[in-house]
């Protein structure tokens, strides 16, 4: 656990791995500078490339409560920062209209019926490790919640009207990620440090595998790694992401494969390529890319 800045890249990159992410430097580096500035840190890169786990492995090194803002289409502050506990409120109503006891409309707006939403939550927090707030998939949101998200990031400041203005004691650890859906607009970016997250070469993938299913044998996880990277030289629909790598990596192994073979692949293709169309497209060439995978990863 750090609840401080960590000394240097290296530190991040020792600590995530610790913690079951492998950064390459130009990642390591973004967030070492994210931690020491301190910045939100924007993440870009296609669907499963590992951006969401940057967040997920922070958290468990760090010690920090992890808090998920899911973006999408017409997200709102209701959603994001907070709403009241209308049903709680009337509850309240009722009761003090049963006991003859007045009303007091501030008792209707205090702490007791506040519902924190992620981005509240990660404001009005106490303690020495700050919270990692992910915002996911921010380009999935409009324009007009992005202003909105800028103006919180600026000063970590959300203003309730009935209780006032709330203000982070510790800054929260901020990543956004984005699968550019969509441009993310410049303020936002200007507000942020950016990395670009690609999918990992030949070598990382395999220390990603070795790393996260250590029980699937050495030759089988150098196939994997080559078949996937001949799956992504492909015109699919969906290229596979990490995850699917290491889900394919897993189910090969349970089921007793030791190697890639053909019927093993046709078989489990549904692990990997999660697309009837792609499936289609690939299942022809399979004795191709099992030869090619074993040539490769030899």
């Amino acid at each position: 656990m750090t609840t401080t800045a960590p000394a240097d890249v290296e530190a991040v990159r020792v600590g995530l791995a610790a913690n079951g992410y492998l950064a390459d430097d130009g990642l390591a580096t973004s967030i070492f500078l994210a931690l020491a500035l301190p910045r939100p840190l924007l993440l870009e890169g296609e669907a499963g490339v590992g951006k969401t786990e940057v967040a997920q492995a922070l958290a468990r090194w760090t010690g920090g409560e992890l808090l998920r803002l899911q973006c999408y289409e017409g997200i709102d502050a209701n959603q994001a920062v907070y709403e009241w506990d209308y049903s709680r409120q009337l509850l309240h109503l009722r009761a003090a209209e049963a006991s003859g006891a007045e009303v007091v409309e501030d008792e209707l707006y205090s702490e007791r019926f506040l519902v924190r939403r992620p981005l509240l939550r990660a404001i009005d927090q106490s303690g020495s490790v700050p919270p990692v707030l992910l915002i996911d998939e921010v380009d999935r949101a409009d324009d007009e919640f992005e202003a909105f998200l800028l103006e919180i990031l600026s000063d970590y400041t959300v203003t309730v009207p009935e209780l006032g203005v709330l203000r982070a004691e510790v800054p929260p650890i901020v990543v956004l990620t984005s699968n550019r859906t969509r441009d993310v607009h410049d303020a936002l970016k200007r507000r942020c440090l950016y990395h670009w997250i690609d999918h990992p070469d030949f070598e990382r993938e395999l220390e990603i595998v070795r790393l996260r299913a250590p029980e699937v044998s050495e030759a089988l996880a150098r196939e994997v790694a080559a078949a996937v990277a001949s799956l992504r030289d492909l015109d699919l629909y969906k290229r596979p992401g990490v995850a699917e790598t290491i889900d394919w990596a897993q189910a090969l192994a349970r089921l007793g494969r030791v190697h890639l073979d053909d019927a093993a692949v046709i078989a489990t293709l549904g692990t990997v390529l999660k697309y009837r169309e792609d499936q289609q497209r690939v299942r022809d060439a399979v004795p191709e890319i099992v030869a090619e995978a074993i040539a490769n990863s030899a």
